[in-house]
């Protein structure tokens, strides 16, 4: 895995990681096929062509991308890591502000695992 670790989620249900251990914020990863390079452009057409989405970082088997909530412009921050070794892609989804989520980060880890196509 690459030198980006992510943190852990906060104590509040508004945050979902692949990391996490316990069940409220436990995520399964996202799998790939083959190499990472051509499964991050994919990852990064996918997301760019989401609503409201932004790509605040791009360095190597690292990203932080941006989701921008359509009425009051919450932002939420999700960042994904590249772990090659064991072809999966560790992500965190986490709500900037606030205390619940109404379960929209695990929505949008289950929607980007559902779009990509490795």
């Amino acid at each position: 895995m690459s030198n980006h670790i992510l943190k852990p989620c906060p104590n509040k249900p508004n945050c979902v990681s692949s990391l996490s251990t316990d069940k409220a914020h436990a995520v399964e990863p996202l799998s790939y096929h083959g190499d990472w390079q051509p499964v991050k452009r994919a990852l990064l057409d996918l997301i760019e062509n989401l609503p409201r989405s932004a790509v605040v970082a791009n360095r190597n088997e690292y990203l932080h991308v941006t989701f921008k909530s359509k009425v009051f412009g919450f932002v939420d921050d999700v960042e994904l890591v590249f772990d090659d070794a064991r072809k999966v892609i560790h992500i965190k989804s986490a709500s900037r502000l606030g205390y619940y989520d109404f379960g929209i980060n695990r929505q949008r880890v289950e929607l980007l695992r559902s779009r990509l196509t490795t």
